[in-house]
Formats: C-alpha cells, structure tokens, sequence
C-alpha cells in the first residue's frame, strides 16, 4: 500500500478519501508531467496557477502534486512569489 507523497493525500472524510481514490491511478503520470514542466522553465519556475495553465488542467487537479513533489524532494520553493488567480501571491516552484 502506498502513503502520501506516493499516494494522494486526503482529510479522512469521505469526499476527500473518494478524490484520493479517483487520482490513484493517474498520480504517478500526474507528478512526472508537473515536475517535467517545473523543470523545463527553469529559474524562473512556476506557480500551481501557471502549472495547471501550462498543462490545460484544472488547478485543483495539479497543486496537490506540487505539495508532493516537494515532499519528496523533487521541487522546491524558490522564494519567489507571483501573484496568483486571486491577486494573492504564490510559491513559484523550481526543481531542486
């Protein structure tokens, strides 16, 4: 059985734990095309907004991959922020 980051995280309520269930199969997939994305920009890297924008995906499809990869240790916070979809600003996430 895998566990977060190798598994979709949820929040122990059954909405959250179906969503981890609908992921599972596409997470790997997922996580290789964000992090191949993150890697391809470089320096100037991206935010979970310009992520999903860059790959035609819903936002809340993508950021949770962010949040993964970072825990294992594949992308990092760069200190850069961006303003993001709300006018809030956001990591922009490059390879570690």
């Amino acid at each position: 059985m895998n566990v977060y980051p190798d598994a979709a995280g949820h929040r122990n309520v059954a909405t959250s734990i179906a969503a981890a269930e609908a992921v599972a199969p596409k997470l790997g997939r997922l996580q290789r095309i964000a992090y191949a994305a993150i890697r391809d920009v470089g320096a100037h890297g991206l935010t979970a907004d310009e992520l999903a924008a860059r790959l035609r995906m819903d936002r809340w499809s993508i950021q949770p991959r962010t949040s993964e990869l970072k825990r294992k240790g594949l992308i990092r916070d760069s200190g850069q922020r961006r303003a993001n979809a709300t006018g809030k600003l956001a990591i922009v996430w490059i390879t570690a």
